[in-house]
């Protein structure tokens, strides 16, 4: 299933903020954010991420709410699982395939 999932900004990655570290459930990945380039981002924002990309820019009240959903639905240990494979080049071990 493709699920998108709600996630904290807790930093960028540098100033011109193409990449940002988000927090999902204590999970943290790096995720590109180019995506909302016309949209605002500061350090604290909700973002809804798919396959690694911010696609949307979403309340603090949004995110909960839909976090609540993928538990009640029993999604939300698979939506932590696809947040695993969130990897971008130069974020992945060198002992990984």
């Amino acid at each position: 299933m493709c699920l998108a999932i709600p996630g904290q900004i807790v930093e960028f990655e540098s100033a011109a903020k193409h990449m940002a570290t988000i927090d999902v459930s204590g999970v943290k990945r790096q995720v590109n954010v180019d995506l909302l380039r016309g949209s605002p981002l500061e350090v604290g924002d909700w973002v809804l991420i798919h396959v690694g990309f911010a696609m949307s820019k979403i309340s603090e009240a949004q995110a909960q709410e839909q976090l609540q959903l993928l538990t009640m639905l029993g999604e939300a240990e698979g939506a932590l699982e696809e947040l695993e494979g969130y990897q971008f080049a130069e974020e992945r071990s060198p002992h990984a395939q």
